[in-house]
């Protein structure tokens, strides 16, 4: 929907089952009088907004899902005002404590009555409208704060969090033990499923949930590629959201080809001239930056998908002088008045040094704000320190609301100021990662994608349509710019499909990432009102389950229809001879792989071999079933070098990170929206010749002929000719066939396996021939029966077994966790952490109070002695392995003593994991995959012992001793530059936020030595410049 339309909106209601609607106005009874607004707004609202606050005026609950930008907050700004003019009390959550504390400053500004609760901070906690973060709310839950039973609106931010696969579930606690005579505020960005999430919970609180959604863009959005070393933009999707795909083609043809001596970035990425540049030539994001300024298209938001690569394309902007003698003056004076309040030691950090020549140069025309990929993972480095020190030696003189737009955020990596007449500076360029589209008010006229792929934890994959969405919607400033510009930088070939799919594909659902904690089941058995399975029953993931159960009933029926239909004559007989050819078809591919790995065949990938290929995907379930593969063949044009999943794959060469580009014949097709797709076909066929690129696992043999090839064929003529010379090689050699390269003697394939497999192959090739079912005439067209019937068999299988896991999700991981709880202690006694009555005893009350840390083990030190016999430096240094997941090169080696301590962290570690393991506990193997709502079955697996102790990390142990004694941080810094500032800032926060619950676990157990001791190490390590205050506050 674009600003030329009417700025209309849906509205839908969810009702619980039974409920009887009697309409009332003005938020009260029938014969009351309607109340006055309680907010006036200076301007006029959007219909999505005058239609939620209706119902937030009848007192109902309300989900309001619109884009970025869209004007989402005037909805809770109008629900805060009505609960302050009818005495009531109010929650506000966040997802990030940096939205919390920026949104805290909006409302006290506006309100007064406003207090922030972030763990970090407390601020009037009986005040009537509180600010927190989603986690508080969850605790307060859990420990029946007084607020629970005073709260009448509960308003949830950014709630499609919820699909987080970490933290998501705590959206699903937090909205499940709300206090029933509460109503609630969710806002989202736009989600498809909307209905759903109302229909949800409306069945958990049975009460009318409100669904008004938008696509209305007040500011409507172009989106350009500009190619890697290109030298302009190309607009693929004008304003109107028509797709241009002759501009794009035009776009990937400006591509400029990698170079071999190219700079990689930390996660194996590629970075193709972004920071480098060609010989003599500017980087790109140096030109793209330029350009973007000459245009006016700022201000800018780039994001970049890695903290590495954020500082590294912000550093690239040293070189560019935007500013004026008068502005540099002005730079001077302000920079040296920040750092007048550093002390002498923190004046030494290397960023203090290096920060004044280049904001001197550049001023506030670039700053670079780096969040990580998650609220909890918010990265900190060093020079943040400027703008919360700044502000505060200016606070008399200038109002914060200045410095908000001269820093534009609370957590800053590097700022720069620029200054005007009156002082109000002007940022004009961020770098951020991801995690800066979450809520936090910064708006921008152009936002700049520095790369088309991101790094999931588990592999490369293109971005995803939801997360465009979430980032570009930053892009454009309503009643300023007539449109948004999204720039999407491309330094590789994507498919026209792939672009549309990314710059115009629909938003991700929200589907629940809910999974049990041990920390989740003790604080549900020890809660007064707490019921595990309840919760389970209730949680959103559930209620997904059971509305896909009758149409998987239907899939399954319909399967089992289809499957009884086909009658096979001999099918036991039958049955024997196509698994003989399944195992045949498996060793196969394995002797395939063994020879086809880059290891043996890339020195014989040259152009103009005759190589050949398989016409469909080895993995490709609609493919029919034949005794003999089906193979055709083509010419090699090139070989590429791709990105691979492989973080290290410069030390691993891979098969998955080359292509081979082949000239072969394909049957070229569009679907309805104008997609293409290519399907490789034998050569006597119809189809058209074209270049395809082609993961070197679908190669199947290589020629020891070659011919030449012309050196452009993108003249469709010269593409025929070019398959005209392979048919005419082919008749050639019609009788004794293609001459092959053998891998033993041309190819020097070494390998034990390889001996193996091809013996193996002899052997059932002899097996098979003996089978008298092989030598009947329909054996070909009974065996394609037989594999589509077993086939359907395994569909009905996963059907089944998806039906089966949701009766009760969870339900048997329940099982397996409170056995483990009973396992881990003494039966019994109060060293358990439950009974098998289920009451919770000292260890649990214990674990009950750790949530940011793995509970068990660090419960298990506790009462073995290791923190108690430890001192409150060398416990600090333990408990930092509980912080740190990063796996550093060259870590400092920790000391005899905290090595000791170390070794029984692992033993204790590997104890826990054991009885986990041997109470069938299972883990997901990365993320957590859906196929519609489910959880992928076959991504949990069984606890991996080794990876569970591996899991803690003693790389920073060394450093955080050293800041527990009191070394100066630029000390530890120099010890450790491997180590980022703003990951070390981070885990250091992040363990204070560890003692300080450890400090409320001692407590509940009168441990007041423990407790005394736990204090002493947050005295020790709550200092200087990682502790400095927020910006906001």
């Amino acid at each position: 929907m674009h600003s030329d339309e009417p700025a209309t909106c849906l509205h839908d209601v969810a009702y619980p089952e039974g409920y009887v609607h009697l309409h009332c106005g003005g938020g009260g009874g029938g014969a009351e009088e309607p109340k006055p607004a309680a907010k006036q707004f200076p301007f006029q609202l959007d219909p999505f907004q005058s239609e939620a606050i209706r119902c937030i005026e009848n007192g109902e609950s309300v989900m309001v899902s619109a884009h970025t930008s869209a004007g989402k907050t005037v909805v809770a700004s109008y629900a805060i005002a009505m609960s302050l003019r009818d005495n009531q009390r109010v929650v506000y959550t966040s997802p990030i404590k940096a939205l919390g504390n920026q949104k805290y400053r909006e409302f006290k500004e506006e309100f007064s009555d406003v207090g922030l609760m972030t763990g970090d901070v407390t601020i009037d906690p009986n005040a009537s409208c509180l600010v927190m973060t989603t986690e508080i709310w969850r605790s307060m839950q859990y420990k029946g704060s007084e607020v629970m039973r005073e709260v009448a609106w509960v308003i949830f931010d950014e709630v499609h969090y919820m699909r987080d696969r970490e933290r998501g579930v705590v959206w699903e606690e937090s909205i499940i033990m709300a206090p029933k005579n509460s109503r609630f505020v969710f806002l989202s960005a736009t989600v498809p499923n909307a209905k759903e999430f109302a229909d949800w919970v409306a069945k958990v609180h049975q009460q009318p949930c409100h669904i008004v959604y938008t696509d209305y863009r007040p500011t409507p959005l172009q989106h350009h590629i500009f190619p890697s070393r290109g030298k302009g933009l190309y607009l693929v999707v004008d304003e109107k959201g028509k797709f241009h795909e002759e501009t794009f083609q035009k776009a990937l043809n400006a591509l400029v080809p990698a170079s071999e001596g190219e700079k990689k970035s930390e996660n194996g990425k590629w970075l193709k001239g972004l920071v480098t540049g060609g010989t003599g030539e500017e980087s790109d994001i140096f030109k793209i930056v330029k350009m973007l300024m000459w245009r006016q298209y700022d201000p800018v938001i780039l994001f970049s998908f890695s903290k590495r690569e954020c500082e590294l394309l912000a550093m690239q902007m040293a070189k560019m002088d935007l500013n004026g003698d008068d502005e540099k003056v002005n730079v001077e004076t302000i920079f040296w008045s920040a750092m007048d309040i550093l002390s002498d030691d923190d004046k030494k950090l290397p960023q203090a040094i290096i920060l004044f020549p280049w904001l001197r140069c550049l001023s506030s025309n670039l700053f670079s704000f780096k969040y990580a990929a998650s609220a909890e993972k918010r990265n900190r480095r060093t020079p943040f320190w400027l703008a919360s020190h700044f502000e505060g030696s200016h606070r008399d003189t200038l109002s914060r609301s200045k410095f908000d737009r001269i820093l534009g955020s609370g957590t800053v990596r590097i700022v720069l100021l620029k200054m005007s007449r009156e002082l109000k500076p002007f940022v004009q360029c961020l770098f951020a990662t991801e995690t800066f589209s979450i809520g936090l008010n910064m708006p921008a006229k152009t936002v700049v994608f520095t790369n088309v792929r991101k790094f999931d934890g588990d592999r490369f994959r293109w971005i995803s349509s939801g997360e465009y969405i979430q980032m570009s919607g930053r892009a454009g400033r309503r009643g300023i710019d007539k449109r948004g510009i999204c720039v999407l930088m491309v330094n590789e070939k994507l498919e026209p499909s792939t672009a549309k799919m990314m710059l115009k594909g629909t938003a991700d659902c929200l589907n629940s990432a809910f999974h049990l904690s041990y920390n989740m089941i003790l604080n549900q058995i020890r809660c007064e009102d707490g019921d595990p399975e309840n919760l389970l029953r209730n949680s959103f993931y559930q209620f997904q389950s059971d509305r896909a159960i009758p149409n998987l009933e239907k899939q399954a029926k319909e399967l089992e229809v289809e499957k009884d239909s086909i009658v096979i004559e001999e099918e036991d007989s039958l049955n024997d001879y196509y698994h003989l050819l399944l195992e045949h078809k498996k060793l196969k591919r394995k002797v395939r792989d063994i020879v086809f790995s880059p290891k043996y065949c890339l020195r014989f990938l040259q152009p103009g071999r005759l190589v050949r290929i398989l016409p469909t995907k080895i993995d490709d379930e609609n493919q029919t079933f034949s005794i003999e593969e089906q193979v055709t063949w083509g010419l090699i044009v090139n070989l590429e070098k791709t990105k691979g999943p492989s973080k290290d794959d410069d030390n691993k060469i891979e098969e998955a990170n080359y292509t081979v580009d082949v000239l072969t014949r394909c049957v070229v097709s569009k679907d309805a929206v104008g997609n293409k797709s290519m399907q490789i076909v034998p050569l006597k066929d119809h189809g058209e010749p074209v270049v395809v690129s082609l993961p070197i696992s679908l190669i199947d043999g290589l020629s020891s002929i070659r011919v030449v090839i012309a050196k452009d064929l993108l003249s469709l003529e010269v593409r025929q000719n070019t398959l005209k010379k392979i048919s005419v090689v082919l008749s050639k050699f019609s009788e004794e066939g293609i001459p092959l390269l053998d891998p033993e003697e041309d190819m020097k394939v070494e390998n034990n396996d390889y001996g193996k497999f091809v013996r193996r192959i002899e052997h059932l090739e002899g097996q098979l021939e003996k089978l008298e079912v092989a030598r009947s005439p329909l054996v070909e067209q009974n065996l394609k029966a037989l594999d589509t019937k077993r086939k359907l068999e395994t569909k009905i299988k996963s059907i089944n077994e998806m039906m089966r896991a949701s009766s009760l999700a969870f339900k048997d991981e329940l099982k397996a966790r409170k056995r483990v709880l009973r396992r881990l202690g003494k039966q019994e006694t109060l060293l358990s952490f439950i009974t098998r009555g289920d009451i919770v005893e000292l260890k649990g009350k214990v674990a009950c109070e750790i949530s940011s840390a793995e509970e068990l083990t660090l419960t298990e030190l506790i009462f073995n002695g290791v923190l108690k016999d430890a001192n409150v430096e060398q416990m600090v240094a333990l408990l930092s392995c509980f912080v740190w997941p990063e796996k550093l090169q060259d870590a400092p080696k920790p000391s005899e003593e905290l090595d000791l301590l170390f070794i029984q962290l692992q033993e204790t570690a590997r104890r826990v994991a054991k009885i986990q393991l041997e109470s069938n506990i299972r883990e997901a193997l990365t993320s957590l995959e859906k196929t519609d709502t489910f959880q992928d079955i076959s991504a949990i697996v069984s606890i991996d012992v080794e990876r569970f102790v591996d899991s803690f990390r003693p790389d920073i142990m060394e450093t955080v001793y050293a800041w527990a004694k009191g070394s100066k941080f630029y000390e530890i810094m120099e010890n450790t530059p491997q180590v980022f500032e703003g990951s070390l800032i981070r885990a250091i926060r992040r363990l204070e936020e560890i003692l300080q619950q450890l400090i409320q676990a001692a407590k509940s157990i009168g441990e007041t030595q423990l407790e005394s001791k736990f204090e002493e190490a947050v005295s020790k390590i709550k200092r200087d410049i990682v502790f400095a205050a927020s910006l906001y506050l």
